[in-house]
């Protein structure tokens, strides 16, 4: 069962992965074997995917990553609450990005 992102969680890259800047491109590659099912276990990010990511350190909610971007990019807000959310799923999905414990 996925679990859905909610824009009021926190959420912080997964331990088992380390993100470079290769030759340009900005890359998340596991540490760990098999903690994504995905065939292709390396994940590339553009611009965008890079600012989200960038963003994402434990201590802002997902809306406030959102709010955030919406200063810094010309896109509409609904377009990048779209990508970041969307994003977002992705990475949890291959469990690249999980959810802060607010304990």
């Amino acid at each position: 069962m996925e679990k859905k992102v909610s824009l009021k969680s926190i959420y912080v890259p997964s331990g088992d992965v380390v993100a470079r800047e290769v030759q340009g491109e900005f890359i998340i590659i596991p540490v760990a074997s098999g903690i994504t099912e995905e065939e292709d276990e390396i994940f590339s990010l553009n611009e965008t995917g890079k600012a989200v990511w960038e963003r994402l350190d434990g201590g802002k909610t997902l809306q406030d990553v959102i709010s955030g971007l919406c200063v810094e990019f010309e896109a509409a807000p609904e377009e990048i609450k779209e990508d970041v959310l969307g994003l977002s799923k992705e990475l949890l999905k291959r469990r690249m990005l999980v959810e802060k414990d607010r304990s």
